[in-house]
């Protein structure tokens, strides 16, 4: 079997409900993980926001090599 390393990129579309433009930005780049909302209810209450849903629009390699073989 043999070993390879990725290169691999992903861009989302997030819908998020909150005051600021610059508030949407923080939260999004914060509370995203993959394709998840990693926010909590604290979070959400504290820095009034909410992240209604997460598409993935890109999931794209641009490089892989082999790096080993075992």
């Amino acid at each position: 079997m043999k070993t390879y390393q990725v290169v691999l990129t992903k861009s989302y579309l997030v819908m998020v409900n909150t005051c600021t433009k610059e508030q949407a930005r923080r939260v999004c780049e914060f509370y995203t993980n993959d394709i998840q909302d990693i926010s909590t209810i604290e979070d959400r209450e504290k820095e009034k926001f909410l992240i209604e849903n997460i598409e993935c629009t890109v999931n794209e390699t641009f490089e892989c090599r082999e790096i080993k073989t075992i």
